[in-house]
């Protein structure tokens, strides 16, 4: 039965009254973050700060888009959002904080946490975890150990998986979930072409299973596999599963640089927001993992960080993000060749797309 005028306009007001809430919302505890950080940052003038200096970020080469052309782009990234939804790629999102309680207990949470990610980023401590796990690293590899994003526990306790949604969202101003979605629009064209039942799907680094979710929740029949690094990560990631997807799921911890994978036993893997978190020897080891791992015909869907020159108006700001929020090797990545590494590796690219500050690349391995 077709839609009438009234069900499609119901449908998109109440879009874009939840999406609007939610970039007030996280936009409101960017401003209270900014206001704690820099209350910190004044605390720590003296003392601390003077033993361990950090160097004030230069001021970026490229252009740095204002407030309004921000929330532009924020705009145009959720007209592209439920565009999709309309076409049937994936359903209208639900709420990925759980109840109210949650989402005000989530709010507590992260504003609790602020000052203790200021005194980081004032005074340079982005170790902890690496001096923490120096005795027993649980083979977890060097690049992995340390605070990435000034956050507590880095990415190894159930504490920091609790609120890392939360903190991208502030980051990026509710807009990060509808970034990431982009992702299931090549996976959606795939289903369209083969049983879902049949297709064998991996997430590498799932982390809290951002879009393994939205994924198994879009394609019913469908089963993926999570794999991470990270073990609290990955239980968080069980846990906050729907009951309706968990029979449907799997998780594996396990490094990118070494699937637990056969050769050729993937119809389709997904990347996202891995590679620039990687020194560049490890970019290329797990770019030849994610080929080996593919059935010929198999298909890569990547989805990162932009990089430089993609979307010129975001160059600036792409620039500043290594030094405000501890992205050790975010630099190299914003010029790395990506599509050299993958072609080296056996994949080649057959389409890209820019969302925001994402980009979105689907890699086949040829037949």
């Amino acid at each position: 039965m077709a839609e009438t005028a009234l069900s499609i306009w119901t449908r998109r007001a109440r879009y874009a009254a939840r999406q609007g809430a939610r970039v007030t919302w996280f936009a409101a505890h960017g401003e209270l973050a900014q206001a704690i950080t820099r209350r910190v940052s004044r605390r720590h003038r003296t003392g601390e700060a003077q033993a361990h200096p950090t160097a004030a970020p230069r001021k970026p080469r490229g252009n740095t888009p204002d407030q309004r052309q921000l929330f532009a782009q924020i705009a145009e990234l959720f007209r592209r959002d439920l565009a999709n939804i309309e076409a049937g790629h994936y359903p209208v999102p639900d709420g990925e904080f759980g109840s109210p309680l949650r989402f005000l207990d989530l709010s507590r949470r992260f504003l609790q946490d602020v000052p203790e990610v200021a005194r980081r980023r004032v005074t340079g401590a982005h170790q902890e975890v690496f001096e923490a796990t120096r005795e027993a690293p649980n083979g977890l590899p060097r690049y992995y150990r340390q605070n990435f994003h000034y956050q507590t526990d880095g990415w190894l306790s159930r504490d920091s998986a609790r609120i890392y949604d939360f903190q991208v969202e502030v980051l990026f101003k509710g807009a990060t979930a509808a970034m990431r979605r982009q992702a299931l629009v090549p996976l959606s064209q795939l289903m369209r072409e083969k049983d879902q039942r049949h297709v064998a799907y991996a997430d590498i680094a799932c982390g809290t299973g951002g879009l393994l979710t939205p994924a198994l929740g879009a394609f019913p029949r469908l089963r993926g596999v999570g794999v991470d690094l990270s073990h609290p990560y990955l239980q968080h990631a069980r846990a906050a599963l729907p009951r309706r997807s968990r029979a449907r799921a799997a998780f594996v911890t396990a490094p990118a640089e070494a699937l637990p994978f056969a050769d050729d036993s993937l119809d389709v893997a997904s990347c996202v927001y891995l590679f620039h978190e990687l020194p560049p020897k490890i970019r290329r080891a797990v770019a030849g993992e994610l080929a080996r791992v593919l059935k010929p015909g198999g298909r890569l869907i990547f989805a990162d960080s932009l990089q430089a020159g993609d979307l010129p108006e975001n160059d600036g700001l792409l620039e500043m993000f290594p030094a405000l929020f501890h992205e050790p090797y975010y630099s190299g990545y914003l010029t790395d060749d990506l599509d050299g590494a993958f072609a080296a590796a056996g994949l080649a690219r057959r389409e890209l797309t820019c969302a925001f500050l994402t980009r979105i690349a689907v890699y086949e391995k040829p037949e």
